[in-house]
């Protein structure tokens, strides 16, 4: 850090700096923790369109009429529009700014999930989860990118992980929701329509209001000045550094004066020139502008490194999307079997009997409109335990890294999901069963070091191929456990573990996971 002058008179320190230690001397305020929290937001309505369905397919199945099968498909549909669209988002977002993509994304998104609650067939609700997929992508991917671009690099890790924490604090509210929306007996006629209109179709549309919530409150905050001072604006991007140090010193101090250095311009034979989509472009420029910001990924020095993030997303997604859309319904069968005084068998047990019955009875006679009161209890347990972990590992992350917590993360899950299928105490299972999904407290970190290993250039379409990876793990997950749960439920659990702990060996290979307190980096 060079000092360049003061000027007494005005009361201004003038100082020549490089980008990163120019956002070190905003301070970490009120400004990044209202960031943290918005941040948060978004990704939390994204993990709420994903998470809330599966509490729909376990109420909804008589009015849609919906098979195991069906399930899976509606489960996976979110995901499937996710990853049809990360690539096209993430394009955007790194080319044309993460805050333009980001605001139309979440209100589109939303007014997706509207139309989705008054559909009445399987088919066209499956269309309109897909346009939601399709559209919350535009949000949850560059968001990552844009908060840490606001952040130095010592900090990073911590920002990210706060918003992940916001999230847990989100879907700690998940079940208490549906509950109080779910667990009700009104319903309406909307002759326009002829639909009944049933609680669960309102709890589509409350689990989606964060997203109009998030877009209002983005409104008020400026591009990410890491992106700006990419694209060469070096007066924009000293007016958003000066606005956030008054925000976080509340005006007191000095106003800041920098000079930002050049040299912190991230140097990259691959770095491609920046330019706006104009309605001009043909289809054959376009293209050629999306195969040069995606195709550095795929090629050297970051070929490993998107293989490994990928590979990571696909892997935690397996097990923390797939395995959790069944996990309202199998745990409303094991409160059951527990009621009924069936207190020596397996969770897979249960699953056998429980296809067998429906198959000898008939689904309609035995779909419920309502989930249990033990299992919002269960639920609201887990979304908890989860809360917990995302704070935990946000404290100490930059104090003991990365690769411990992964590790620890990965074989407590893998070998929790493997023991599921072994245990003969319901009780026993239904933790182990919440242990394994305990793998989504990864995701925070996995993001944090896709951010954290790619330029700023490739940042948004780094965390979208990675993120689109995961969902195909979602999709893999969800439909694998639609084809396997009534009649090999063992194999879905056992396939499962064992990804975690395949993923406990690839960390290890993360580049600087062994890195503590992060130093400032040029």
């Amino acid at each position: 850090m060079e000092p360049c002058g003061t000027d007494h008179s005005k009361k201004v320190t003038r100082k020549c700096v490089t980008f990163d230690e120019a956002l070190v001397l905003t301070k970490f305020g009120i400004f990044n923790y209202t960031l943290i929290l918005v941040c948060g937001l978004i990704l939390a309505v994204a993990m709420l369109e994903i998470l809330s369905i599966s509490y729909i397919i376990a109420v909804a199945e008589c009015d849609l009429n919906l098979s195991t099968r069906e399930k899976g498909i509606l489960s996976a549909v979110v995901f499937v529009g996710i990853i049809v669209s990360s690539h096209l988002w993430g394009f955007l977002a790194d080319t044309q700014g993460r805050r333009k993509v980001i605001i139309p994304t979440l209100c589109l998104a939303f007014t997706s999930t509207v139309c989705s609650s008054f559909m009445t067939s399987f088919w066209w609700i499956t269309v309109f989860r897909f346009m939601t997929g399709f559209l919350i992508s535009g949000a949850s991917a560059p968001v990552y990118a844009y908060l840490g671009e606001f952040h130095c690099h010592a900090s990073r890790s911590r920002a990210i992980m706060g918003a992940s924490f916001v999230v847990g604090v989100s879907c700690l509210f998940l079940p208490v929701v549906a509950f109080l929306v779910i667990d009700q007996s009104w319903t309406f006629t909307i002759p326009l329509l002829d639909i009944q209109y049933r609680p669960w179709r309102l709890f589509l549309v409350v689990c989606g209001l964060p997203g109009i919530v998030g877009a209002l409150a983005m409104t008020r905050f400026p591009e990410a000045p890491k992106f700006v001072f990419d694209h060469g604006d070096k007066t924009k991007t000293l007016e958003i550094v000066q606005w956030m140090h008054r925000i976080n010193t509340f005006g007191k101090q000095p106003v800041l004066e920098l000079e930002l250095l050049d040299e912190e311009s991230e140097s990259d034979p691959d770095k491609v020139n920046y330019s706006a989509i104009s309605v001009s472009d043909g289809c054959s420029a376009v293209a050629r502008k999306i195969w040069d910001q995606t195709a550095p990924l795929f090629m050297k020095p970051y070929l490993g490194k998107t293989a490994l993030v990928c590979s990571l997303q696909f892997g935690t997604y397996v097990s923390a999307y797939g395995m959790y859309m069944f996990f309202p319904g199998i745990l409303d069968q094991l409160v059951d079997a527990q009621e009924v005084g069936l207190n020596q068998t397996t969770l897979c047990e249960i699953v056998y009997s429980r296809f067998d019955l429906i198959v000898n009875e008939g689904s309609q006679q035995n779909c419920n409109g309502s989930l249990a009161m033990t299992t919002y209890g269960y639920s609201f347990v887990l979304d908890f335990i989860y809360m917990l972990g995302v704070a935990l590992i946000a404290t100490i992350i930059s104090y003991v890294g990365r690769l411990p917590i992964l590790v620890f993360i990965f074989t407590c899950s893998g070998i929790a999901g493997i023991l599921v299928t072994f245990v003969t105490v319901p009780v026993a299972s239904m933790w182990l069963y919440m242990v394994h999904l305990l793998s989504c407290c990864a995701m925070g970190v996995i993001n944090a070091v896709a951010v954290d290993l790619f330029p700023t250039h490739l940042r948004a379409m780094a965390v979208s191929v990675s993120l689109m990876f995961g969902q195909l793990g979602s999709v893999f997950g969800t439909n694998m456990n639609g084809l396997l749960l009534d009649s090999h439920c063992e194999l879905s659990f056992w396939t499962s573990g064992s990804m975690m702990l395949v993923c406990t060996g690839m960390a290890f290979f993360i580049p600087r996971v062994l890195k503590r307190k992060e130093a400032v980096e040029a």
